[in-house]
């Protein structure tokens, strides 16, 4: 992409964008070193993981909370570990994890799946995975690394905990673009 940007003409600046205004002619972003004059801004900042938004959330990531299967979970090798989301990348973290954890639960908040069907299938022939449909993870439980989450049931409100050393949390992603949230509608 940076070539093409490149052979089609773009300048790159390597600068801290302070601000961007309008002005009769187009868009004016600020720096600090200067002003750059154009007709449109693209804003290309990124993503980063959507959180459970729970208390203690971000106290326990790396002490057992987790937003990366495949780059963590190999510290939980032989332990039991818990999913949380319904999508491709949850049931794919959990069909990683089921061939080196003692035993995964899958956490979704509604009764069915939104990822591959086949990977459902795989899921369900695995002896070490128990699905927990229709629920939330409320809480996180353990002083210095996580211990347990535990789970609310949607339906009937009965809480539950789930004794795990790790939460891999893969409920999607959301865009880093706060520094502009006043800058687009």
């Amino acid at each position: 992409l940076y070539q093409q940007a490149i052979d089609l003409g773009a300048r790159f600046r390597y600068e801290r964008a302070l601000g961007i205004r309008e002005d009769d002619e187009g868009k004016i972003v600020e720096t600090r070193k200067r002003e750059y004059h154009c007709k449109a801004v693209i804003l290309a900042t990124g993503a980063k993981n959507r959180t459970l938004g729970i208390d203690r959330e971000e106290e326990l990531t790396g002490k057992g909370v987790s937003y990366c299967a495949t780059c963590d979970g190999s510290f939980f090798k032989g332990q039991d570990v818990a999913v949380n989301g319904g999508g491709n990348t949850a049931l794919e973290d959990a069909l990683y994890l089921a061939d080196i954890c003692n035993r995964v639960y899958l956490i979704h908040r509604r009764d069915q799946f939104r990822g591959d069907a086949a990977d459902v299938e795989k899921l369900k022939q695995k002896n070490n995975v128990e699905f927990v449909l229709n629920s939330n993870v409320t809480g996180l439980i353990g002083s210095d690394k996580l211990t347990a989450v535990e789970v609310t049931d949607k339906i009937s409100g009965e809480k539950k905990e789930l004794p795990v050393s790790g939460l891999f949390v893969a409920i999607g992603q959301v865009p880093d673009n706060k520094a502009f949230a006043d800058e687009v509608d």
